[in-house]
């Protein structure tokens, strides 16, 4: 995605410190330091430690939360990548996890956020961390979305995932109806009031977001062929063909529900700026194969701009030492993030 503009402020939390979340997050930070403003939340002395190992031509300079609460922002050059200083609790050693820096880890979220609500940043850019070692610290926490869409007071969020497969392939955008559910649940948690929130918040984030001007949205059906016309299944019937018909009069290109199996073939999505898959494994095998190590999660709803990789902690890579980790998707993500600033600001 093309970044146009003056270098944005973005705030890329590091992740789980024992993964490979560090690496990857100062070497896309590093690679792009002409397009983007990247502004590292961890751990400075174990970054830096990491920074010099990688490469000591890697410049960075440490800021405390407190000279960043009181002054703001300071400027920093194009070859210096800025650290907000959150210190870990516990040494740090690759590849192995320790609750007791599960609470730093979280605090890295919570600088993040505060961040762009005061104005600091234009978006965050998250590494993956470990959700065993939250919940080990003794903090209940299902994932980076759940978090954020409860810091920022959010009621629905929706997940999506993007990435371009390759040159004169349609950049692909898809995103769930439905996230982290048992399958046997999914049936019961897509109702025609909740595709409507979803449809409302994929639409206006594509718009206000992206600055696609009129989004073009295909909606996959549940069942196997769409439902076959009643004969596989009733859900697309009495639910998703009524919540679209319901989101086109509400001025919403919404169209389908089309067979998840044919769907996904460039004759149909060169035409779509996104598609709605309705369940987790339905949308995400498909773009994952396409787009692996290149594609970005997006979180849709939020007041703020979330981006991150399409990957784990990677702590196998981390225990056998620097430089296996692909930092692909990472520097995806910052463009990403990147772009979506400057449309918003267009």
């Amino acid at each position: 995605m093309a970044v146009q503009g003056a270098r944005p402020n973005l705030a890329v939390t590091v992740g789980e410190p024992a993964g490979i979340g560090p690496e990857i997050s100062i070497r896309a930070a590093w690679a792009l330091r002409g397009e983007a403003r990247c502004v590292l939340v961890g751990d400075a002395a174990f970054l830096s430690l990491t920074a010099s190992l990688i490469d000591p031509a890697i410049r960075l300079s440490a800021l405390s939360t407190l000279a960043l609460r009181h002054s703001g922002l300071p400027h920093f050059g194009p070859d210096t990548i800025p650290v907000v200083d959150v210190p870990v609790d516990a040494f740090v050693e690759p590849g192995k996890l320790d609750a007791a820096n599960g609470r730093a880890v979280l605090a890295t979220l919570d600088l993040a956020v505060e961040g762009v609500q005061a104005g600091w940043f234009d978006a965050i850019v998250t590494a993956p961390l470990q959700k065993s070692t939250i919940n080990d610290a003794g903090v209940a926490f299902s994932g980076h979305t759940e978090y954020l869409a409860e810091k920022t007071g959010t009621p629905q969020v929706v997940m999506m995932l993007a990435g371009s497969p390759g040159e004169d392939e349609p950049y692909l955008r898809v995103a769930l109806a439905t996230t982290h559910l048992p399958l046997k649940d999914v049936p019961g948690a897509i109702t025609r009031a909740g595709l409507a929130r979803v449809l409302d918040i994929l639409h206006a984030d594509l718009r206000d977001k992206f600055g696609i001007a009129a989004p073009r949205i295909l909606v996959t059906g549940l069942n196997p062929h769409a439902g076959e016309n009643g004969y596989l299944g009733r859900e697309e019937i009495d639910v998703i063909a009524p919540a679209l018909q319901e989101a086109q009069a509400r001025g919403i290109d919404a169209r389908g529900p089309y067979p998840a199996d044919t769907l996904f073939q460039q004759k149909y999505l060169r035409d779509a700026d996104a598609v709605l898959a309705m369940y987790h494994d339905q949308g995400l095998p498909v773009l994952k194969h396409a787009t692996f190590g290149r594609g970005v999660n997006i979180t849709l709803g939020l007041p703020l701009i979330r981006t991150s990789v399409d990957h784990g902690t990677a702590l196998d890579l981390a225990a056998q030492g620097l430089g296996l980790a692909d930092c692909g998707s990472m520097e995806e993500a910052i463009r990403v993030a990147a772009a979506m600033v400057a449309a918003r600001r267009a």
